[in-house]
């Protein structure tokens, strides 16, 4: 494939409709179409999926898998693994969306992972991805990159719409009890479910707090995805109320100190106006 630069561009702004915006902060995600070319996808994600392979450990057969371990391959801040990974990972297109979408200045990396849903693989289950976060406040999103066109039967995202304000069942992790006993509460509020495919080039931005989940992989394919959280520049650590958050403070922010900004060599500035 013609690599040269002018056929991969990441930094050029995506001009973000008022109607798009206000999509993301009324239902706590928003889908966008175009975002990426398939040039983009093609030659980037042949590098994630290259390092994904490299690095994982995940041998056990699916039937020893407990639900989270058959729900994908997960690697982390591959960013940090690749200069390739890094200049997708760095993309100021997609860092400035996330900034637009929430409303700041400026956003920094939290982390980057992979996530491939082998063939075969389990549900994701509900979830919210703030629980895991040790942060001030929730100006914190994720883009969901597909690294091929997704229909249902690949397991794409699903959303609940408008769940980002639902303060119930936000102490749960992702497991098998918080997709029980969300998806009860989520259909017992009445909050409509937003499952539909991705078309090549589409991504999806959620909130911190935007419960979602994806369905099992029944292809004969993986479903590879890519993604990275962004979090508002002059954001704080917070006092950990987990355990889940003192793994995430010494992994993601390491050196990082409760009540300062978070401004560690992990958490570069990815975009600021």
């Amino acid at each position: 494939m013609d690599t040269d630069k002018t056929a991969l561009d990441l930094d050029t702004p995506f001009r973000l409709t008022p109607e798009q915006l206000q999509n993301y902060r009324e239902h706590g995600y928003v889908k966008l179409k175009n975002v990426l070319s398939e040039a983009v996808i093609d030659y980037y994600g042949k590098e994630i999926t290259r390092e994904v392979i490299r690095l994982n450990n995940q041998t056990k057969p699916m039937s020893e898998r407990t639900t989270y371990e058959k729900a994908f391959l997960q690697i982390m801040n591959l960013w940090t693994r690749s200069d390739l990974v890094k200049e997708f990972a760095f993309s100021k297109r997609l860092a400035r969306i996330a900034a637009e979408l929430m409303g700041v200045r400026g956003v920094r990396m939290y982390h980057d992972q992979a996530l491939y849903k082998e063939a075969g693989g389990g549900v994701t289950p509900w979830h919210a991805d703030q629980y895991y976060w040790p942060l001030s406040n929730s100006n914190t999103c994720t883009v969901w990159i597909p690294l091929q066109a997704t229909p249902i039967e690949l397991g794409p995202l699903a959303f609940s719409i408008g769940s980002h304000r639902y303060q119930a069942h936000r102490d749960l992790e992702i497991s098998d009890e918080s997709e029980a006993r969300i998806s009860k509460a989520l259909l017992e509020t009445g909050l409509p479910l937003d499952e539909t495919p991705f078309a090549l080039g589409e991504v999806s931005y959620h909130a911190g707090w935007t419960f979602h989940r994806a369905g099992p992989n029944r292809s004969d394919r993986p479903r590879a995805v890519m993604t990275v959280i962004y979090m508002e520049d002059g954001i704080r650590l917070a006092e950990p109320r987990y355990k889940a958050h003192h793994a995430d403070w010494n992994a993601w922010m390491p050196g990082a100190k409760v009540g300062e900004i978070v401004d560690t060599p992990l958490n570069p500035v990815l975009y600021h106006a």
